[in-house]
């Protein structure tokens, strides 16, 4: 069977099983838990599917894990002893009866599309056995940088909200000075890096960045947090003076 094909289905079969389980616990908001694991999956996998356990293909799973396991760890207790996620609790309310199919099919199955489509760079890389490339050491610094970028900002967030007297206070230190979702910025350089380390294969693997960067500045990630908070004051004139997403130095009022 071809290559791609078993890997497809290897994810399909993955994200059925979460929602199976997101029924038995009445959670979708496991799903998100499912994301970082499932890249992880699918880099190993790949690598195995064609022993390719060259140094690029084990420098590539190792970053991959690392960013999946941090961000599943992190989302876990985030979540833990919590009600399930705004945005699930909202589409639980908004799909009504048809709740159950929609989930399965915008939530699981979508989410398993778009994760496979993100994936594509390491499908490449791990399609040949790679002992070097010349875009080594400088997709592993991109990568890096959006790392440190994404697990400071997430501990600083944790921090924040931890405080009982920061409840329905704005973040404005820190990285979040720079940018209003550092978070989500350090993710998306990840995935930069990761395509930057697929170069030695071709520019093809660029549908992976590029898909990342517009569902997180316009659909998934941006969006629905500045919806969340557009009543609130206090982000409203944090708004006026610091960048959306790519940090950079507070404007002067």
């Amino acid at each position: 069977m071809n290559y791609f094909l078993i890997l497809a289905l290897i994810l399909f079969l993955y994200f059925n099983t979460w929602y199976v389980l997101s029924i038995i616990y009445k959670r979708n908001d496991i799903a998100d838990i499912a994301w970082g694991t499932g890249f992880i999956l699918m880099a190993i996998s790949s690598a195995i599917l064609n022993s390719s356990f060259g140094f690029v293909n084990i420098i590539t799973i190792i970053l991959v894990s690392i960013w999946g396991i941090r961000l599943a760890i992190h989302i876990y207790k985030r979540n833990k002893n919590k009600k399930e996620d705004f945005r699930y609790l909202q589409w639980r309310k908004e799909w009504g009866k048809w709740f159950v199919i929609r989930s399965y099919l915008q939530v699981f199955i979508l989410q398993g599309f778009l994760l496979y489509i993100i994936s594509i760079p390491i499908l490449l890389i791990n399609q040949s056995y790679l002992e070097s490339s010349k875009f080594l050491f400088l997709g592993v610094i991109v990568w890096f940088i959006g790392f440190l970028f994404e697990s400071i900002s997430d501990s600083q967030l944790k921090k924040f909200i931890s405080n009982p007297n920061n409840k329905g206070k704005i973040l404005k230190t820190g990285l979040w000075k720079y940018s209003r979702h550092p978070n989500y910025f350090g993710e998306v350089v990840q995935w930069w890096g990761i395509w930057v380390l697929s170069l030695s294969i071709g520019v093809i693997g660029i549908i992976s960045p590029v898909t990342i960067t517009l569902l997180i500045l316009f659909v998934s990630g941006v969006p629905l947090l500045e919806k969340k908070y557009k009543d609130n004051t206090e982000f409203e004139e944090y708004k006026k003076v610091t960048s959306v997403f790519i940090p950079f130095f507070p404007k002067k009022k």
